[in-house]
């Protein structure tokens, strides 16, 4: 049995090299092309090509997102629905510095790899397209319209400086705050004016206050995005953005109703008025830990070092933990490099060979940790029996908390 189960890995290994290549090209096509949230048209294009060459089903808009696909294979009845999630959308000016162009592919790759090697598969897999990771949460809008009800088990494989399985994320929103005030000459009658400036500072000053009453986990961070027009006028119109994050979504709650308690104060304390503009919720990850066990196997089985994520601090946030919510989920790491995201040098290494080996990793132990979920019911019964468990578990502590 267990050599019966290396030799079927082995199989699929082999048939992700065969693809590396091609995967290579799109990957970095993608990379020398970034476009942000939404807008993702080319890497669409350049990630469903060769799905649709390979006879997948593919569904082009679906939840109402243009740059958003499903593309579906079963090689025979029943079985269970596994999917493989692809990123794609690039971060303003820097790019693909959160290796987004390797997330895609590599969700590609893995789901042509699996029916390369077994085109009698018994279960179905599909490659979800999602959009506006790094700002928009097409994920969010693509579980409000069920899209991920109907699925098994979901995972994408993220490029980082190490390999992790277990990294957790934070709950997140991001608002921009707007204040409003009363132009006027800012020498000779600044008695007739209203300063926005003037409330979106003490706003800013009494946010930063409440740092010293939150938990330790909780993140602030925000930058004034318009502080006015001309020295010599009182500005009528200023805003600030800021993310705020925290480890649930319901202590989330919390951060924000004493944030807007404290900009509302301040801007009526100057005659101003103030309005906010809120993103989409994200939700704290959900990481399957039975999943989890599987991809890790699945790295070490490569001879790859797995390392344990930071105990304390070190993590973001991302819309895969609304994923989480509805089905079992993981959201693992693969390492390409000395590098941190979401600054110039991870850009370079998303595009450099480490970045192109770790795309080949990951595409083989996402296409392997299928195969376990697909050829191995009390894998599969393991992982949905914990998903369970946590949502009667996350629903009975909603109830309690409503009622």
């Amino acid at each position: 049995m267990i050599e019966e189960l290396l030799q079927a890995k082995k199989l699929i290994q082999q048939a992700v090299d065969a693809r590396d290549t091609e995967m290579r090209e799109i990957a970095l096509k993608i990379h020398a092309n970034p476009e942000l949230a939404f807008n993702e048209y080319k890497a669409v294009h350049w990630l469903t090509e060769p799905l649709k060459k390979a006879d997948f089903q593919v569904e082009m808009g679906i939840a109402g997102l243009e740059t958003a696909f499903r593309a579906s294979w079963s090689g025979g009845a029943g079985g269970p629905i596994i999917a493989f999630l692809a990123e794609y959308d690039a971060l303003p000016e820097i790019g693909h510095a959160c290796g987004h162009n390797l997330i895609g592919t590599a969700a590609v790759g893995a789901a042509l790899a699996l029916k390369d090697a077994f085109p009698d598969f018994p279960g179905t897999i599909e490659v979800f397209g999602t959009p506006a990771e790094e700002d928009g949460g097409g994920k969010i809008i693509m579980c409000e319209k069920g899209v991920f009800d109907h699925v098994d088990a979901a995972m994408l494989c993220h490029p980082r400086q190490s390999n992790m399985v277990m990294r957790g994320g934070l709950a997140c929103v991001d608002t921009t705050l707007k204040f409003y005030g009363k132009q006027a000459h800012a020498s000779s009658e600044p008695e007739k004016g209203i300063s926005a400036l003037e409330a979106l500072i003490n706003s800013y000053v009494a946010i930063n206050s409440l740092r010293q009453f939150f938990k330790q986990d909780v993140r602030i961070h925000g930058i004034i995005s318009r502080g006015g027009d001309a020295a010599n006028v009182v500005p009528d119109y200023c805003e600030a953005k800021f993310m705020f994050r925290a480890p649930t979504v319901k202590e989330l709650h919390v951060v924000r109703e004493k944030v807007y308690a404290a900009a509302r104060h301040c801007t009526e304390a100057v005659g101003a008025r103030f309005e906010m503009s809120e993103g989409l919720i994200y939700a704290e990850r959900n990481n399957n830990k039975y999943l989890s066990g599987l991809f890790k196997d699945n790295l070490t089985l490569m001879g790859l070092e797995v390392t344990n994520p930071p105990e304390r601090g070190g993590i973001g946030s991302s819309d895969i933990g609304n994923v989480g919510q509805v089905t079992a989920t993981i959201h693992p790491y693969i390492r390409i490099g000395d590098v941190t995201p979401h600054t110039p040098e991870f850009r370079d290494a998303a595009g450099s060979e480490g970045g192109m080996t770790g795309l080949n990793q990951a595409a083989k132990a996402l296409a392997m940790t299928a195969y376990d979920l697909c050829y191995d019911p009390d894998s599969l019964r393991q992982v949905r029996d914990e998903f369970e468990k946590w949502k009667s578990s996350h629903e009975a502590i909603e109830a309690v908390t409503q009622f």
